[in-house]
């Protein structure tokens, strides 16, 4: 078990240069729902966990998730870091007990929630065909005919 070639300050100071919004990925998704021709609103602090992107008219909500961060099945996200283990792991179980808790009260105000892992962007084609099937396609009105 090596140790952390940061001091707990610097560690700190790494930590919170970590962005919560308007990361990499978020901006790739944000990219290709434009080009999909979606229009969305973003960090909906009026909505359970806050989503990434909300779809009003949809009542979706979709959260853009980093594999590590949210404990992904991927090899990214399945991997546990050598350096404070226990830390991470409770860490990573507390986000997905949070994930959880956010969908379950999305469902109960009637919203989809959907997750887009970072992993998901690699393939574009893909993700974007996984979100025309669950989206629909631009212009369309939501389920309830609204």
């Amino acid at each position: 078990m090596g140790a952390d070639v940061f001091t707990p300050e610097q560690r700190s100071a790494v930590m919170r240069a970590v962005p919560g919004k308007d990361t990499s990925a978020e901006l790739k998704l944000r990219r290709l729902l434009t080009r999909m021709g979606l229009r969305y609103r973003l960090h909906r602090r009026d909505l359970p966990g806050s989503p990434d992107v909300a779809f009003i008219g949809r009542k979706t909500a979709v959260f853009v998730h980093g594999c590590f961060w949210h404990g992904h099945d991927c090899r990214r996200g399945a991997r546990t870091p050598k350096t404070n283990a226990d830390y991470w792991i409770a860490k990573v179980a507390r986000n997905r007990a949070r994930d959880a808790a956010a969908e379950t009260a999305l469902a109960t105000i009637g919203w989809r929630a959907e997750v887009v892992w970072e992993c998901e962007l690699k393939d574009e084609a893909a993700l974007e065909a996984r979100l025309r099937l669950q989206l629909g396609p631009a212009g369309a009105p939501n389920s309830s005919g609204v």
